[in-house]
């Protein structure tokens, strides 16, 4: 099945639907996937392993295990390596973008969460969210070059490509800002009135962080001038956000089985372009920057007894949407 569909919506920004839905079965949870737009792979956190996906031909292709916890995971395709934050071992796995097998691993802080990969600096960033710091390490040795006091609970996080990284703070509703050569924290955001800052957004042409908030708000924090600029209304339960430089459109994922599309309708001016519906439990997302189409993973749930603080996926029903025209 493609995954370009044509769309009678009328204007740019409209049409979006759900295109495909990548039937990829197993039992467990789920976190963040990555899209690498130029190999055609999107690689999808998995309670326990990734799972690689050929998104030409929607198939899987590859599975990488021995990932306890798994959050997220970072490319390097000019060090052909890959990096998974294994949450629940306090490590990175590193892995052969080629073969896919786990070559090395490093030791980070505590529950490494959100994971970057700084092309200005090859280094890895693992934002760790039980001990609030950062861990960074040589992205072709391993070697550990810092650890990073954040202040707080980080979330995901963006690197700008020119020195600068953004990350999410959780329980202080800020965005740090971190100077990637120096390795130390050089400026603290308010995002007031977010509440509980998760998924992040960045356009890097026009300096702006679009930040998913769990009082249902995206901010757009403008880092030329320091402050939060708009604020536009989302859906519930947010975890993951994104902005694509091809189309000037950032995402928020919300857990409440909708998919916000937000745009710029004017200068400096931001409004809801469409709310997408998807299906619930769709928190986190991915784009690839080819096609402009939007993964995002989700399952059915048990129905709630009252004694699980967290719904329980139902086995073999994991799917990834993919969102498009």
């Amino acid at each position: 099945m493609g995954l370009l569909l044509s769309s009678s919506s009328a204007g740019d920004n409209a049409g979006y639907h759900v295109v495909n839905k990548l039937q990829l079965g197993g039992e467990g949870g789920w976190d963040y996937l990555t899209v690498d737009s130029a190999a055609r792979r999107l690689y999808v956190s998995r309670g326990t392993h990734v799972i690689v996906v050929d998104i030409d031909t929607n198939k899987a292709v590859g599975d990488i295990a021995d990932t306890p916890g798994v959050h997220g995971i970072a490319i390097a395709p000019e060090l052909n390596r890959g990096f998974i934050s294994n949450g629940k071992a306090n490590t990175v796995a590193i892995f052969d973008l080629k073969t896919l097998k786990i070559t090395a691993t490093v030791k980070t802080g505590e529950n490494p969460d959100a994971i970057l990969y700084d092309t200005e600096t090859k280094q890895v960033f693992t934002f760790n969210g039980r001990s609030k710091d950062a861990t960074v390490f040589n992205a072709a040795t391993g070697e550990i070059a810092a650890t990073i006091a954040l202040g707080g609970k980080p979330e995901f996080a963006a690197a700008d490509g020119n020195g600068k990284i953004y990350v999410n703070i959780e329980d202080t509703n800020e965005v740090v800002e971190i100077n990637s050569r120096k390795l130390s924290v050089t400026k603290r955001y308010s995002l007031s009135p977010c509440e509980e800052p998760t998924g992040m957004g960045f356009d890097p042409e026009h300096h702006r962080v679009f930040s998913g908030c769990h009082n249902k708000l995206m901010m757009i924090l403008d880092t030329n001038i320091g402050k939060v600029t708009a604020t536009v209304p989302i859906g519930e339960g947010v975890d993951g956000n994104g902005f694509d430089t091809g189309t000037g459109l950032a995402f928020s994922a919300n857990g409440d089985g909708t998919l916000t599309i937000v745009r710029e309708s004017s200068p400096g001016k931001f409004e809801v372009a469409d709310t997408v519906i998807t299906q619930r439990g769709a928190r986190t997302m991915a784009i690839d920057t080819k096609t402009h189409n939007i993964y995002l993973p989700t399952a059915q749930f048990e129905a709630p007894d009252g004694k699980k603080q967290r719904p329980v996926p139902v086995k073999d029903t994991f799917v990834v949407l993919v969102v498009g025209k």
